[in-house]
């Protein structure tokens, strides 16, 4: 296996002048996290859409249970009385 001290030492004598450059005071999320942001809305704008196109092909109506059904034909169980 490959030893990776070497590897890690060189990133991080790159990364170090790079973080000494960023005001700690001021850091904000910048375009990478404006566009993760974007997309995520345009994703649940989409998911939103779809669900509501299959909520308008629902029928909520119930459907009339067997007594009913054999009520309204006449075939219902005679009464006792």
């Amino acid at each position: 296996m490959p030893d990776m001290s070497a590897s890690v030492s060189l990133a991080v004598t790159h990364l170090v002048p790079l973080a000494k450059e960023v005001d700690e005071n001021k850091v904000t999320p910048g375009v990478l996290g404006f566009i993760v942001f974007a997309v995520m809305a345009l994703a649940v704008w989409g998911l939103m859409k779809s669900m509501s196109k299959h909520m308008q092909k629902v029928d909520f109506k119930e459907a009339p249970s067997e007594e009913e059904t054999a009520a309204a034909t006449g075939r219902g169980e005679p009464q006792q009385g």
